[in-house]
């Protein structure tokens, strides 16, 4: 059993050293916004060649688990590729960061093999039709009022907006956020019809005989409504609210990641797959409750490692009511890892990282009010990321955002190989 971790702390060498002096620990880890700053334009994104060369010295204790994609032309393997000297370093020395992308259903080793375990070939064609669909839909939506931008501007920035993931994807309206950010209600006519497009592809897919296949993701969100829909979250005068819309796999969600994950540092360590070899997202369970349950009855706990949860993407904002709507793309998952440490009294550790210093109008830590003196971040500080009723308590904060997790986690790296 481990000692109780503090919450909402500014001490990050406090848990370096924490880790460092574990018998096992596992760093699950989300990626834009964690370990590279948040851009309007994924093509754009870098990674420092002191990280990649880190995340290789905690192989076995270091996996990767996002909404973005490993493969193609906006995937985090050919940002990885131009960190390093030469492009066919990372394949032949395991470079690669491992895990699971395109919420879960997208698995890689280091080598960068990549499969999608539980994904058919019908709906594998269905995805592909997407990013043509997506760029006729939102040149014609930019033409017309009350965008009423001229075709060739229009193109040019649908053509940035669309994202073509083999696996996810996604219509990214950073830019168009970009280009009417000046203008509030014309960008949240845009999340209007691109909320339509995506639920009309939802129906064309339940017409071709997937209606079980996908769902729709939103980033940022404002949690599940009662259906267990995700809540749109939509722009004000200070943030962008949601600009992400992913048409993602059904099953492809972070916190089926996490158990996911650990089935394979399981066999990493027993050679044995506690869940089965083949299990995969799509096959989890779809509530917490079932998930936890699940991994205390098939995973031991004597090998069960302090679990690291690290993430950037939350929110908790009240309704009309005063009810906290709480969302935020990596919530689930770091609500699971702490939840996890809880009940196999592991000390999980879950840090949150404030991407708010990016390119994305984002809510962030208000460091301003952070006393200087103090170590601990206020929940008023927290404002439209946690509130005070909110069962995610984050043990450590980082207001420095991805370069500060970056030199913490290449310091942590540093350390561990000396020993």
């Amino acid at each position: 059993m481990h000692d109780l971790l503090p919450t909402c702390t500014l001490d990050a060498e406090r848990f370096r050293q924490t880790l460092l002096a574990s018998e096992a620990f596992l760093i699950i880890q989300d990626l834009d916004g964690v370990c590279m700053g948040l851009v309007r334009d994924p093509l754009t994104r870098t990674l420092e060649r002191g990280y990649v060369e880190a995340a290789h010295v905690l192989d076995g204790r270091f996996y990767v688990l996002t909404n973005g994609e490993h493969i193609g032309r906006r995937g985090v393997n050919a940002i990885v590729d131009a960190a390093l000297d030469d492009p066919d370093q990372a394949g032949l020395e395991g470079l690669y960061l491992p895990g699971l992308a395109a919420g879960g259903v997208q698995s890689q080793d280091r080598y960068g093999q990549v499969t999608h375990p539980g994904v058919s070939d019908a709906e594998h064609r269905f995805l592909a039709a997407f990013p043509e669909r997506a760029l006729r839909f939102l040149t014609d939506l930019l033409t017309q009022p009350p965008f009423r931008l001229q075709e060739p501007e229009a193109l040019a920035l649908a053509e940035v907006c669309v994202l073509d993931n083999a696996a996810s994807p996604t219509l990214n309206l950073n830019p168009l956020h970009h280009r009417f950010t000046d203008d509030a209600e014309t960008y949240r006519q845009a999340q209007v019809a691109v909320q339509q497009f995506m639920q009309a592809l939802l129906e064309r897919a339940d017409q071709s005989g997937l209606g079980d296949s996908f769902f729709v993701h939103y980033a940022p969100n404002m949690g599940r409504d009662a259906k267990g829909g995700e809540r749109i979250q939509w722009a004000d005068d200070h943030h962008a609210g949601t600009t992400d819309f992913q048409f993602m796999l059904r099953g492809a969600v972070k916190e089926a990641g996490v158990l996911v994950l650990l089935n394979h540092y399981y066999f990493s360590r027993t050679g044995q797959y506690p869940l089965g070899e083949d299990f995969n997202a799509r096959e989890a369970p779809a509530d917490h409750p079932s998930l936890i349950e699940l991994a205390v009855q098939r995973f031991d706990p004597a090998l069960m490692p302090r679990i690291v949860g690290v993430g950037d993407t939350l929110t908790s904002t009240p309704d009309d009511s005063g009810q906290w709507q709480r969302g935020g793309s990596d919530r689930g998952f770091l609500t699971l890892v702490q939840d996890l440490g809880q009940r196999f009294e592991t000390g999980n550790i879950v840090i949150f990282v404030d991407s708010s210093g990016g390119e994305v109008r984002r809510p962030g830590v208000q460091t301003d009010t952070l006393d200087p003196d103090a170590d601990v971040v206020p929940i008023e500080a927290m404002s439209g990321l946690c509130d005070p009723e909110d069962p995610l308590r984050p043990n450590l904060i980082m207001p420095g955002g991805h370069v500060q997790y970056v030199n913490w986690f290449c310091a942590l790296a540093a350390a561990t190989n000396t020993r």
